[in-house]
This record gives C-alpha cells, sequence and structure tokens, in this order.
C-alpha cells in the first residue's frame, strides 16, 4: 500500500437508517434526518440506499433535480412512474437509470400488479439506488433501462452503467458523467474478481460474503471506500453480489 491509497472499510451495522412501517432503508451516506458532515460522499457517489418496501407501499410522486440515479433491484419487483411519461417494472438483472436534469418528478412502489394485471403479491422488493452528479446542471430530464444477461454478471464484474468513454461499446446503461461507472458481479463461493485501479472506487455487499484482499470479510450491508487503489481481489464465501462504484474525480473536483 503507497501512503496516499486509503482502504476505509465501512460496516453495516454502523449506517444511519430510516425505518417506518413500509420501509426499512439503511443509508451509506449522509441522508435525510442523517446528517452526518463528514459523511456526505465518496467520490462522485452522494447516495448508496439499501431499502426493503413491503407490498403495496413505496415512494409517493416526489421531485428530484440534478441527479443521475441508478437503481438495482436484488429481490421482488419495483414500480417506476415519472413526469416523463415513463412507467415499468424493474427486477433482478434490469438496470435503471433516471437522469433528473433540470427537474423530475417520479414515484417508486412495490406495486407492480398495478402495471402487469398479476394478482398483488406478499413479497417485499430489496433495491440498492445510487446517485451520482451528473456532468453539467439543467439538461434535459431522461431515463432508460436495460437488462443484463445473468451470463454476463455470473463471476465477473460487469459494467451495467457508465458515462466513462472507454464504455461507450459496452452492454450498460449510460450516465451523464464521464468520470464515473458500475460494475456488479455475482458470485459463488470460490469465484474470484479483481477490483479496477482508480482515484476512488465504492465496494457496496448488499448480498452474500465475501473476502476483501487484505481488509479480510465483507458481510451483507458493507461497504468499503477506496482511494488511490485497486487491484485486490474480491472471494465469495457464500452466494454473493457485490455493486463497484469506479469513479476518476471526486465531487469537490467534478
Amino acid at each position: 500500500m503507497t501512503t496516499n491509497e486509503i482502504v476505509d472499510v465501512r460496516r453495516a451495522a454502523d449506517r444511519g437508517a430510516t425505518k417506518i412501517s413500509w420501509l426499512d432503508s439503511k443509508h451509506s451516506f449522509s441522508f435525510g434526518g442523517n446528517y452526518d458532515p463528514a459523511n456526505t460522499h465518496h467520490g462522485l457517489l452522494l447516495v448508496n440506499n439499501d431499502d426493503v418496501v413491503t407490498p403495496g407501499s413505496g415512494f409517493d410522486t416526489h421531485p428530484h433535480r440534478d441527479m443521475e440515479i441508478v437503481t438495482w433491484v436484488l429481490r421482488g419487483s419495483l414500480v417506476h412512474q415519472d413526469s416523463t411519461g415513463h412507467s415499468g417494472v424493474i427486477y433482478p438483472g434490469l438496470a435503471q437509470r433516471m437522469s433528473a436534469g433540470r427537474g423530475i418528478l417520479h414515484s417508486e412502489k412495490n406495486d407492480s400488479w398495478t402495471l402487469t394485471g398479476d394478482p398483488s403479491h406478499l413479497e417485499p422488493v430489496h433495491f440498492v439506488q445510487m446517485w451520482v452528479v451528473p456532468d453539467e446542471s439543467g439538461i434535459t430530464p431522461g431515463y432508460q433501462q436495460l437488462e443484463i444477461d445473468d451470463d454476463l454478471l455470473r463471476g465477473r464484474l460487469t459494467t451495467v452503467a457508465s458515462g466513462m468513454p472507454e464504455h461507450a461499446d459496452d452492454t450498460a446503461i449510460t450516465i451523464r458523467n464521464k468520470y464515473a461507472a458500475l460494475k456488479v458481479a455475482r458470485l459463488e463461493p470460490g469465484d474470484s474478481v479483481e477490483l479496477p485501479d482508480a482515484p476512488y472506487l465504492h465496494l457496496f455487499v448488499p448480498r452474500g460474503d465475501v473476502t476483501l484482499e487484505g481488509a479480510g470479510r465483507l458481510s451483507e450491508g458493507d461497504a468499503v471506500r477506496f482511494t488511490a487503489s485497486g487491484g485486490q481481489r474480491v472471494t465469495a464465501t457464500e452466494p454473493s453480489e457485490i455493486l463497484v462504484w469506479e469513479m476518476h474525480a471526486s465531487l469537490a473536483a467534478a
């Protein structure tokens, strides 16, 4: 490890939380009433919320502005509807991005039967929502979703959202920041992947249990913030999923 390299492990139990009748949300960074001026972002990532929403409930229509919002569902299904006319059901393996731009209204609910006509269900939806700043403010709001083939995610880090020019030909949704990319891997016990080198990395374990080379065990909900680092191996000890943000700028310099 060089003198500038930082590997900062953040445990699941230390996250801020919002828990109400229909929502169990854990916040990796300051969010809502959980404000800590020393924990507002890492690199370009401002929000990493680990949410579970009960059936028939969810976030009513609310506004966003000047933010790239990426949602990744781990279990169940989430209905998105917004003021630009987009609506759809997000499920595991379907990457979704909403560009709030100069202003957008949207809702997110666990009530897929309202769009599909299927019978109502009793399954909670578990998803991670991540926010990064865009390259420029006031852009036209936008929406994109793309199904990522399960075979692409098995045993390897696959780019699922990016604004980096080098990922232009990858199967991924686009975000409006040329310095950031989200990579996802689904790992079986013994599977191992190598983290990219970058000025800023954020590793999150939303499901399972892994070991990080040089840092040891990471359990579900744990995260690691890397600065001037990369190249470490992540190895699964049980069926797991990891989310890795690769970032080549920080919020202060964006």
